[in-house]
């Protein structure tokens, strides 16, 4: 297995020092280096009613890169999860029929064996794909196959989490790990990733290092486009029929490792790309405002709340939020209240440009919502930088 390496212990881009009450979420050490700083900010999932009473709560949010495992991580949480509301996009969708697909392809998923999930609360469970094999769904272990997607992320104590999963699988079982890399976080800038209720941001590095500590084995790695960059990792139990280390689990370890994901001052060009980014989207909206364009927006999704604080964009410059989903149709985003309504509200606003919050609905709104381009406006895509699309 390849060998790695120690995350470099260097001064990161904040100047201020880690929480002193903060503890490394996978080895309780207290080092670590603070990579990303957001200020304060809303609950990601907090969608205010009209009529609530204001102002909405915020919370410091920060990004740690811990310097004994490599694992990137919140550096305090004090929210409550609130219900989550979100519809699963069809790029997500599209994801999950081809990780299936690969993953019974590699002998993964087969008919009649018993499947547990670990799914997140914001969608992209595989329950459907994987029951059309006829694999049986259970709630406990042994489980031939568990599937995590995007779900340990949210677990506070990754060790513990991550030891639960491992008990739970058979001795010739899999676990198959979905995951956004913080490789891709990091190259393409999205320092919006960066959420409450996040614990964990995981390179391949710092994962595989960590199903190693706890007697996992990396037997399998794809990636596919979704988000910048999404992983799935298969675990299996040292020993097992699925033997050692693949060599594409190693070539994927020694990429991220050779971009710089465990070097703090790496992963801290998201702060960079913080600044860059807020000073480019308020440069957009002065410019819109001056040209007297109408600004509406779409996708009403976690990363959404840091996007628009961070921005300090207001309701009086982007008129209104549209979202699938109907459970938050009639809120508000938090801070500054827009409100958030329907896609056929938002074809009725007649926008001259919509800011596309999530890149990866650009084709799927695009199908949905002619009308907007139909009627002269285009689509911005915040990726996130603006970017207007040319339209069809």
């Amino acid at each position: 297995m390849t060998d790695i390496s120690t995350p470099t212990p260097v001064a990161g881009p904040s100047a201020a020092p880690v929480d002193p009450a903060w503890r490394d979420r996978w080895d309780a050490t207290a080092e670590g280096v603070v990579v990303l700083d957001l200020g304060m900010q809303p609950p990601a999932d907090l969608f205010p009613e009209p009529s609530d009473p204001t102002p909405d709560p915020e919370h410091p949010l920060r990004m740690v890169l811990g310097t004994s495992t490599g694992l990137a991580q919140i550096e305090t949480d004090p929210t409550t999860p609130q219900e989550p509301r979100g519809v699963e996009p069809a790029a997500l969708v599209a994801q999950a029929e081809a990780a299936v697909d690969q993953a019974e392809a590699a002998g993964f998923v087969r008919r009649g064996a018993r499947v547990l999930e670990y799914p997140s609360p914001h969608g992209g469970t595989w329950v459907d794909q994987l029951a059309r094999r006829d694999m049986v769904e259970v709630s406990e272990g042994p489980a031939e196959l568990i599937v995590d997607i995007f779900g340990m992320m949210h677990d506070a104590d990754q060790r513990a989490a991550l030891l639960e999963r491992r008990d739970r699988l058979a001795d010739d079982g899999v676990l198959l790990m979905q995951y956004h890399t913080l490789a891709a976080i990091v190259r393409g800038g999205i320092w919006n990733a960066l959420r409450h209720g996040h614990f964990a941001y995981y390179s391949t590095p710092a994962l595989v290092r960590m199903g190693a500590e706890v007697g996992l084995t990396a037997v399998g790695a794809w990636e596919y486009p979704l988000y910048g960059g999404t992983i799935m990792l298969a675990f299996a139990k040292e020993g097992s029929r699925w033997g050692g280390q693949t060599p594409d689990v190693t070539a994927m370890v020694e990429r991220e490792t050779a971009e710089g994901i465990l070097d703090a001052r790496s992963v801290g060009s998201l702060d960079t790309a913080l600044r860059e980014s807020v000073a480019a989207i308020g440069a957009y909206l002065r410019d819109a405002t001056d040209r007297g364009l109408r600004v509406a927006g779409y996708g009403a999704a976690s990363r959404t709340s840091a996007l628009l604080r961070a921005s300090g964009i207001e309701a009086t410059q982007v008129v209104a939020v549209a979202d699938a989903s109907t459970a938050k149709h009639g809120r508000t985003m938090p801070g500054n209240r827009i409100p958030i309504v329907s896609p056929d509200d938002l074809v009725a606003l007649r926008p001259d440009r919509v800011l596309l919050f999530v890149p990866d609905l650009l084709d799927e709104v695009r199908r949905a919502l002619p009308q907007v381009e139909a009627a002269g406006g285009r689509w911005v895509v915040l990726d996130p930088m603006p970017r207007e699309v040319a339209p069809l």
